[in-house]
């Protein structure tokens, strides 16, 4: 199962997973970005569906996303300034990127996971992007070279079963700024690798670990390449377009690549089960972490629901969400049919 992305929505996927369970189809393995990478610890870590569910329901997740704090430069003006910046450049990651000082949020210093992997649950392999350069590189004209490497890190029989897959980002085509190689990492903690996963760029700094610096699983946020290199059945999210104003031009200075031009193609591929989030943003609307102008204190923040018990509800929201939609799939695939996505576009329609 790919839990592809999410934000801090990652709570539907809990509900996926358990619907997985439920259609006698629970996967042995997750494949994991960004949020999703949160949301795979939490079931790698914890025994059964309720016990995951009451994590996720927990007060230390609440006050973790409450502690997410805005940067020095989260202004409404230099934000706007950044968005006009990205979008006139027009370049594909033509300079090497500040990702070590140009972010809008901090996060706090501990993730609030499960603290050691359940012996009989799925293996968790969660893809995060190596830099290749240091901070004081920042700015400099890229001239054609690879700044990044997609890194997998997971356990020694995933890595195995990676052993020879190439990065579909970097290798067919997609942009020359990633390199064509996966890079395989057995040794990082998963608290740590769960961290690199959701430090996506603009909104948070790259993330050191253990003596090398890592962006986001936005490097490759839907890796159905790699799923299907890894595993026999693949259960994976028709998802919503990237947002053309601000998205867009963000992943194609950073990484060089076209967000909606690879989903369209991702959307196209031989997967066994479609699930259908493609509506999420819409149908949890006004649940979870919001982003918001806050103009008396001149700063661009994240806000928390406001109150713990407002927290849960969103959560319960969300999971309820997660657990239909992936139901749905189930049932529509045992009759070889495939969902359909309610919020299609030209922008993300699978390529014909």
């Amino acid at each position: 199962m790919v839990l592809a992305g999410g934000g801090f929505r990652f709570g539907y996927y809990l509900g996926m997973h358990a619907a997985a369970i439920d259609a006698g189809r629970e996967p042995d393995l997750l494949l994991a970005t960004c949020g999703g990478a949160v949301a795979g610890a939490i079931i790698a870590g914890l025994p059964d569906t309720e016990s995951r569910k009451a994590w996720l329901r927990s007060r230390p997740m609440y006050e973790f996303l409450g502690d997410i704090r805005s940067s020095a430069r989260a202004t409404p003006a230099r934000a706007l300034f950044d968005v006009a910046r990205r979008r006139l450049g027009g370049g594909r990651a033509v300079r090497l990127p500040d990702l070590f000082n140009d972010y809008l949020f901090e996060l706090p210093t501990a993730l609030p996971l499960p603290p050691a992997g359940c012996a009989d649950g799925p293996a968790l392999a969660i893809i995060g992007g190596k830099l290749l350069f240091g901070p004081r590189e920042a700015g400099r004209l890229r001239g054609g070279r690879a700044i990044y490497s997609v890194t997998l890190f997971c356990d020694g029989r995933t890595a195995a079963l990676a052993d020879g897959l190439p990065s579909a980002i970097g290798a067919d085509g997609w942009t020359d700024a990633v390199t064509p190689d996966l890079l395989v990492d057995t040794a990082m903690p998963v608290a740590d690798a769960a961290r690199i996963s959701i430090a996506d760029m603009v909104y948070f700094r790259c993330q050191t670990a253990r003596g090398a610096d890592y962006t986001g699983g936005v490097i490759d946020l839907f890796p159905v390449e790699l799923a299907r290199g890894l595993a026999l059945h693949v259960t994976m999210e028709m998802k919503e377009a990237y947002d053309e104003l601000l998205a867009t031009p963000a992943l194609r200075s950073v990484f060089g690549f076209d967000g909606n031009r690879r989903l369209r193609h991702v959307h196209a591929q031989p997967v066994d089960v479609w699930v259908d989030t493609s509506d999420v943003r819409r149908a949890s609307r006004g649940c979870g972490v919001r982003k918001r102008v806050d103009w008396r204190r001149n700063r661009v923040t994240l806000v928390a629901p406001s109150s713990y018990e407002r927290y849960v509800a969103d959560v319960d929201a969300l999971w309820r969400y997660g657990y239909e939609r992936a139901r749905e799939a189930y049932t529509l695939a045992a009759q070889g049919r495939r969902p359909p996505m309610r919020n299609s576009s030209r922008l993300n329609e699978a390529a014909r």
